[in-house]
């Protein structure tokens, strides 16, 4: 353990570009060129679509995933990581957008570049497990309401008589304006939104958000129905990114310090969940404060640039993965064939209808919420994350993420705090000699052969999630049997990790034995299925039946 957190310590902040070209091929280049245009003809409508999610005109995603996604895939951690626009900005930048116009967006994205710059060098990589995965899953999914919300005037073809900014003004002026229902919208936006969900279930390898694009473009063109298109309510350039320098001023910077901050811890923890995604798909390690810089450079460059701000995406670097991209050249052919249609072929974006785009964020805010990961949470996890999710998921619907992250993690550390306030004992120790005492002693016990036994030492929770990593490194045997007497207590990352292990060891057929699971463990690990997975005749109540049932075992393999 003391040389893995040596090496931890010690990452390189080296982009993975450099290393990986010392064995780079002829034949992976093909891979990477294939699979960087695939994700390319992925990103255009998303990115056009998010870019009018956030309040801005369509060609600034493409300038996002243009600039932002080039200096990642150049200056990154990953291997495979895709960067470029992201439902999760669209609601904080359609806010600084209304409010403090382009000026205050470039300045937020700039600062935030900054602070993640800071974060990187300073190797703060490692600091993002310190966010709970509920309150990561309550802003996501808060998100993800925002955004279905936000494109209701749209889908409906609905005409407002005010423009709403907050999230609740938007339902309360849907509702008063639903007398101006236009069905050849919904039309548009209902077929649209069959294409979505059906097309990948034929041809996956075909993006269905181009498919939708054309077929609502074509039925609204060759038809000539009354829909709005991109072109009846934005102006479209075809002209490529160009530095742009805002106003600042001290005033200006201090105002845009709570935007910059919120969209830096955003960025940091997408773009590294991502790159953690990444890694279980093609078997690397990421670098996480590598990555950072990356990703502060890429958003300073995006916003000086015309942009919004950038962050890994998951479901373009998954798409790269599958397509064969193994090496960051993906991520640079991504960015140049957007470049080059939105030199030749932006102009007919005039023709998308708006409907169509709201379909197209109608799925990213289905597949970014995580609603079996919150339903999972509501019936297995401790009262207190639940609050922790609900309380930031609420927040962020109602206020702005802002509020939901600084809420959720004043919550989550209270309630840790009072968690182990609640398992601490203190007790009197009796000193007969030096000698160690503790008949329990695993080294004082005999192992079965092809056993291994492992004891976890103080509570299972969120940020000691990576201490329980390194249990499976090896699977050179048959048995492995987990000693939890001192675990006083544990949270659902904590259950959630005993079942990765699980689940790894199903994968090597190898048997789990639990030995001394105290009250609040126990409870935490049936309630989510674990026990009655594992099977209630492998849990032990001292490491001597233990050892017995892994002899036992042992001996019926």
């Amino acid at each position: 353990m003391a040389e893995k957190s040596v090496k931890l310590s010690e990452e390189k902040l080296k982009p993975k570009l450099f290393s990986v070209m010392k064995n780079y091929s002829g034949a992976q280049f093909a891979k990477d060129v294939v699979a960087g245009i695939i994700v390319a003809i992925i990103a255009l409508p998303l990115s056009i679509a998010l870019a009018l999610a956030s309040g801005v005109n369509p060609e600034q995603g493409l300038y996002t995933a243009i600039v932002a996604g080039f200096i990642v895939a150049f200056l990154g951690g990953s291997r495979v990581q895709i960067a470029g626009p992201t439902a999760a900005f669209a609601t904080i930048v359609a806010g600084i957008v209304a409010t403090d116009k382009m000026d205050g967006l470039i300045i937020s994205t700039v600062m935030a570049g900054i602070i993640m710059l800071i974060m990187g060098f300073c190797r703060f990589g490692a600091l993002i497990k310190y966010i709970p995965g509920t309150i990561t899953a309550g802003f996501t999914f808060g998100i993800a309401v925002t955004i279905v919300i936000g494109q209701i005037k749209d889908f409906f073809g609905l005409t407002f008589e005010n423009a709403p900014i907050e999230t609740v003004d938007k339902v309360t002026e849907a509702v008063r304006c639903i007398d101006t229902f236009n069905w050849r919208a919904f039309m548009i936006g209902m077929i649209s939104l069959a294409v979505l969900i059906l097309w990948p279930k034929k041809l996956e390898k075909i993006p269905a958000s181009l498919i939708a694009v054309l077929v609502g473009s074509a039925i609204v063109k060759l038809s000539g129905i009354e829909v709005n298109t991109i072109g009846d309510l934005y102006s479209i350039s075809s002209a490529p990114p160009k530095f742009t320098m805002p106003d600042v001023s001290l005033s200006t910077v201090r105002a845009m310090m709570p935007n910059a901050v919120t969209i830096a811890v955003l960025a940091s923890v997408e773009s590294l969940l991502s790159c953690v995604v990444a890694d279980g798909m093609i078997g690397s390690k990421h670098r996480s404060n590598m990555e950072l810089i990356a990703q502060g450079a890429a958003n300073i460059g995006s916003a000086l640039f015309g942009g919004i701000p950038a962050t890994g995406a998951i479901a373009r670097t998954a798409a790269n993965v599958k397509n064969g991209g193994r090496t960051p050249v993906a991520g640079m052919v991504h960015s140049v064939v957007v470049l080059v249609i939105l030199l030749v072929l932006m102009p007919y974006a005039s023709l998308i209808p708006m409907p169509t785009i709201a379909a197209i964020l109608f799925i990213v805010a289905y597949n970014m919420c995580g609603w079996r990961n919150i339903r999972n949470t509501l019936r297995t996890a401790p009262k207190s994350d639940i609050a922790v999710l609900m309380v930031t998921l609420i927040f962020t619907v109602v206020f702005d993420l802002v509020v939901a992250i600084g809420v959720g993690m004043v919550l989550a550390a209270l309630l840790f705090m009072k968690r182990m306030a609640d398992v601490t004992e203190a007790h009197a120790w009796v000193d007969v000699d030096d000698e160690d005492t503790d008949p329990d002693n695993i080294a004082l016990k005999k192992i079965p052969e092809d056993t291994r036994v492992y004891e976890i030492n103080g509570p299972m929770f969120f940020a000691a999630n990576d201490k329980f990593r390194y249990v499976l490194d090896e699977s050179d045997f048959s048995v492995l049997c987990i000693r939890m007497r001192n675990v006083p207590a544990i949270d659902a990352t904590g259950v959630e990790a005993l079942a990765r292990i699980v689940k790894r060891c199903e994968k090597h057929d190898i048997r789990v034995i639990f030995s001394h699971v105290n009250e609040q463990p126990m409870r935490a690990m049936e309630k989510a299925g674990l026990v009655e997975r594992v099977g209630r005749e492998n849990f032990c109540d001292h490491i001597d039946t233990a050892l017995l049932r892994a002899e036992e075992l042992v001996r019926n393999v």
